[in-house]
């Protein structure tokens, strides 16, 4: 019989993995880093694919992604050839390291498209042209506003400044006093 906190654990790895589609990421990466987040001092290769029933080479992906993405600390275990992967507790690190890595990987590449194309559609004054070109526009405006905030949040502290790990605090719900 399952306990309480592994019956939890299971179904917040399953939950990840549904999710895995929304954040870009396959669905045995997102059970990985579920599986991670959900035992606090992590654990290594063949403990991951026991409690996730995973092969050797789809845990060594999900965990190297992981790593790419700065979501995963992974340091040899000492007198072992093995290697232990742990999230990073560091909430506003994670966030930073998720926000960077997505604007560098789906932000820039469409904004860099955008500003190509507007200038070559600068030449046909047709009125199917310009209705395009304006759509273009629209959505090069709208990114370049989503980036530059995206920047500013990573450029200038502002975790630090909103203290993260307060807001989580108070963001939790109040249990009730024994």
């Amino acid at each position: 019989m399952r306990s309480a906190t592994e019956e939890v654990q299971r179904e917040f790895v399953q939950l990840w993995a549904r999710m895995s589609k929304f954040w870009g990421v396959s669905a045995a990466t997102a059970r990985v880093y579920a599986w991670l987040m959900s035992h606090p001092n992590g654990g290594d290769t063949d403990a991951i694919m026991t409690g996730l029933r995973l092969g050797r080479g789809t845990v060594s992906m999900a965990c190297k992604e992981l790593r790419e993405w700065g979501l995963i600390l992974s340091e040899p275990v000492a007198g072992a050839r093995r290697t232990r992967h742990r999230v990073d507790a560091d909430l506003g690190r994670v966030v930073r390291n998720v926000i960077e890595h997505r604007k560098r990987r789906e932000w820039d590449p469409i904004l860099e498209q955008l500003r190509a194309w507007l200038p070559r559609l600068e030449a046909d004054r047709s009125p199917e042209a310009a209705v395009f070109r304006e759509r273009l526009r629209a959505i090069e405006a709208c990114l370049a506003m989503a980036d530059a905030m995206a920047q500013t949040f990573l450029e200038g502290g502002t975790l630090d400044r909103l203290d993260l790990s307060q807001l989580v605090q108070k963001a939790a719900p109040r249990r009730a006093e024994s």
